[in-house]
């Protein structure tokens, strides 16, 4: 009789601690090994250590589960909990985070620095109206073109095919603006497009290309700034909620304080991802940056009220300009 009281005592404090157990699914599209997959793996063993083993992250990289548009979709039925997104992906819960990413609007990491922290906490209330949770922001870095052949000018790419990301019409929109062909395909799709020549160039930042191997078949990178890639770490507010209460400041601290160090280390790699691509034979492309900027910004008035609700663009712009104007 005894043995039998403890082994339901014993079951009833599994279950309990079953109960108490919160795990958070989460994918991104970062390959495995890379610097923003490794930040994932210790944030999980951060916060297992934290809460003692209550808090379990359990991480899906390299597109395992589908493109940013598919994570989003499976956060929103419950089959993921959290997403290392970029602002792209992010279109499908609010918009406004484009807007650092716009063409030509950020040329430098200093703007960044200056304009971000203006408009962080209205990004963070965004997504907290959404359903979500951002535990960090990142700073992915400058975006540039890598394609097939050596294009100097804009008015060299009519026979350009450009990766475009699928389920964003307006921004399609806007790549033809700018005077592009975009091709509208998944982000999974990227790797055997290039290689069959569905499409020719991707704009993208110089780490993620290292990283996929994209600089073997598209191995001459434009370097202008097109545009200032950022992301975040989102979680569904209901899940965030499920975590006691007392655990959560410590918690996103963790997520905050690894977010601000692979920042730094990312600015590094992607200069050092240019410099160990270069090693295996990507010719880089040194051209005027004037006539991108003006083709940048023909995409603008698409993308200002399309793509990104007209007041934050201007916001952000605004911020901008403010900074250009106190150091120029």
């Amino acid at each position: 009789m005894r043995k039998l009281f403890l082994a339901l005592c014993l079951a009833a404090f599994a279950a309990t601690a079953r109960a108490d157990e919160v795990v958070i699914k989460l994918a991104t599209l970062a390959p495995q090994g890379s610097t923003w997959h490794n930040l994932l793996k210790e944030l999980a063993e951060r916060w297992s250590q934290i809460s003692g083993g209550r808090v379990k992250l359990k991480i899906y990289a390299g597109g395992t589960q589908g493109s940013e548009g598919d994570m989003v979709r499976k956060m929103s039925v419950g089959q993921l909990q959290a997403a290392s997104i970029s602002a792209i992906g992010m279109h499908d819960v609010v918009r406004e985070p484009q807007a650092l990413s716009v063409p030509g609007m950020i040329d430098s990491q200093a703007e960044f620095q200056a304009v971000f922290p203006k408009v962080e906490p209205r990004l963070d209330q965004l997504l907290e109206q959404h359903g979500y949770v951002a535990l960090q922001w990142a700073q992915i870095g400058f975006i540039h073109f890598f394609c097939t052949k050596p294009y100097r000018t804009p008015a060299e790419m009519t026979d350009a095919k450009m990766f475009a990301w699928d389920g964003d019409p307006a921004s399609v929109e806007a790549w033809k603006a700018a005077g592009f062909h975009p091709v509208v395909l998944s982000s999974t799709d990227m790797v055997p497009s290039l290689q069959t020549g569905m499409i020719n160039c991707i704009a993208n930042v110089p780490q993620y290309v290292l990283a996929a191997r994209l600089h073997d078949k598209a191995n001459h990178m434009i370097d202008v700034n097109w545009g200032y890639l950022i992301g975040a770490t989102l979680v569904r507010k209901d899940a965030w909620n499920r975590i006691p209460a007392d655990l959560r400041p410590k918690l996103m601290a963790a997520a905050r304080e690894l977010g601000l160090q692979v920042d730094a280390e990312v600015r590094k790699q992607n200069d050092q991802a240019v410099v160990a691509m270069a090693r295996q034979g990507l010719q880089v492309i040194r051209p005027d940056p004037a006539p991108w900027r003006a083709d940048a910004e023909k995409a603008w008035p698409v993308i200002r009220g399309r793509v990104i609700p007209a007041p934050f663009f201007d916001e952000v712009k605004r911020a901008r300009d403010q900074y250009r104007a106190a150091h120029r």
